[in-house]
């Protein structure tokens, strides 16, 4: 049986032991999960240096053209990049539908780059459920950008704002003149909107798209006092304005920085992990209850049936539950 990664083999950033780390951490297995959770917590000294960006955006945006683009740009500015990418998961295998090795081959061919694809399950946010926990083994194992892609926009899918730095929104041209063109919550928590595909024949609807959503923003009230979200435009295939991405991001963390903002959002994010651990724990031990089990089938048909009301059930589960 192959032994599992050592911290020190994460820390001399051994991307064998990293992958590893990585399938502990995401293990259904108790065991391993706990074996994973050790690790984690050995690692913790050498996490919170890299640059955190969550990239989110609807099908067909170009997200993987774009964090291929953005990486392979700043390994040239001699960073290493790490990209946590969640596809959509297959219904049947519930394994990862796409393969970002395959959508981002130039940057998976890098030696500075590091591409995990994970499958995001049943979990909520377009992110994987075990993606905090990667993004600290990564960031111990001496990346010093860690980018997040999530699988797209939809109610849910804004869970990346709580465990990145900066929340980068990607629009299509042409994606509406007004607020219509995309969900106006994605908007409010973005920390800066970039217009993909800005070249060729699109290039005069992505400059219409990005004056629309600017006067959008203008609308809105910024969450952060220290930070007025910004909308830029890129070609990704052509590598042009990701520089400007970059500047922005970097702008970003300095003024966040410099007001004592990112520790407090670093802090807000870590109290707001462990309480959705405690949430997925509660529940798993609440399914998992023998009382609960036996009356379960029963109380969902009385539901399913409308013989009993919802919170009535609920109610009289956790009254088993808590042995009341």
């Amino acid at each position: 049986m192959e032994s599992g990664p050592s911290a020190s083999e994460i820390r001399a950033g051994a991307r064998g032991a990293l992958a590893r780390a990585i399938t502990l951490l995401e293990s259904a297995r108790s065991d391993r999960a706990a074996e994973g959770r050790r690790l984690l917590e050995a690692l913790m000294p050498n996490t919170g240096t890299a640059v955190r960006v969550g990239v989110t955006g609807p099908p067909g945006v170009g997200k993987s053209t774009f964090i291929e683009a953005l990486g392979l740009h700043l390994i040239e500015q001699g960073l290493q990049v790490a990209v946590l990418a969640v596809d959509p998961s297959s219904p049947i295998t519930h394994g990862s539908i796409l393969g970002d090795k395959t959508r981002m081959e130039r940057l998976a061919r890098r030696p500075e780059a590091f591409i995990r694809p994970s499958p995001s399950g049943s979990a909520l946010g377009g992110v994987a459920h075990r993606t905090r926990e990667t993004l600290l083994v990564c960031e111990a194992a001496g990346f010093d950008v860690v980018l997040v892609e999530t699988v797209g926009i939809g109610q849910s899918e804004v869970a990346v704002r709580s465990m990145v730095d900066f929340f980068l929104v990607l629009l299509q041209p042409g994606s509406g003149d007004d607020l219509q063109g995309i969900k106006k919550g994605v908007i409010e928590l973005a920390d800066g909107l970039v217009v993909n595909k800005a070249d060729g024949e699109q290039r005069m609807a992505a400059d219409r798209t990005r004056s629309s959503h600017k006067n959008a923003l203008g609308l809105l009230r910024p969450l952060s006092s220290n930070w007025a979200p910004d909308v830029l435009q890129v070609s990704s295939l052509e590598s042009e304005g990701i520089a400007d991405v970059w500047q922005m991001v970097m702008s970003h963390r300095e003024a966040l920085e410099a007001s004592g903002e990112m520790q407090e959002r670093r802090c807000d994010q870590a109290r707001a992990w462990l309480w959705d651990l405690v949430d997925d724990g509660l529940r798993d031990a609440f399914q998992s209850s023998p009382g609960v089990v036996s009356r379960l089938d029963e109380t969902l048909r009385a539901v399913s049936d409308l013989r009993t009301p919802a919170p009535v059930a609920a109610a009289e589960l956790l009254q088993i539950f808590r042995g009341v």
